[in-house]
């Protein structure tokens, strides 16, 4: 859905058209389907030692998963950044990667600390640069906390 944001953007083109099929297409894949499972529904870390046992089980499918997901939503944001797929379009059809986001944002400052400053930042970088994909993770954020609160202690507890 355009908003004031996007509205002042030059229009969204075919070739947008095509990257977000083409994004879509690869979620698709048997595998990418497997890892995204694994990180949106089965994988809900309370703390960053529970994130970092599969960040750090290099060995570990769960940790394959993981890698997978993170670095898909990482490259697809980057293609935003980069001016190559109209952020509208992004936001439109990629809600996943901000559900991504959100969900370990509360153990972002150890993920970094351990794993480097560019964890995340791509999609970091697009909640920061457009005021609607902020308001999409906030609101995501506010399901996920609900989220642990109904399974037991919230997610970035220490």
């Amino acid at each position: 859905m355009p908003t004031k944001k996007t509205k002042r953007l030059k229009p969204a083109t075919p070739a947008d058209a095509e990257i977000a099929m083409r994004l879509y297409d690869l979620r698709r894949e048997s595998e990418m389907r497997k890892a995204r499972n694994f990180v949106n529904f089965e994988f809900w870390p309370r703390n960053f030692e529970e994130f970092d046992a599969v960040a750090s089980s290099m060995d570990s499918q769960q940790n394959a998963y993981l890698r997978q997901v993170q670095s898909y939503w990482e490259m697809a944001a980057s293609l935003v950044l980069r001016g190559t797929l109209h952020p509208g379009v992004f936001l439109d059809w990629c809600g996943e990667a901000f559900f991504t986001y959100a969900k370990f944002r509360p153990l972002l400052k150890e993920i970094r600390a351990k794993m480097g400053p560019a964890a995340f930042a791509n999609v970091e970088a697009l909640t920061t640069q457009y005021p609607e994909m902020r308001d999409r993770v906030k609101m995501l954020e506010q399901r996920i906390a609900q989220r642990y609160r109904q399974s037991g202690a919230p997610a970035g507890q220490k």
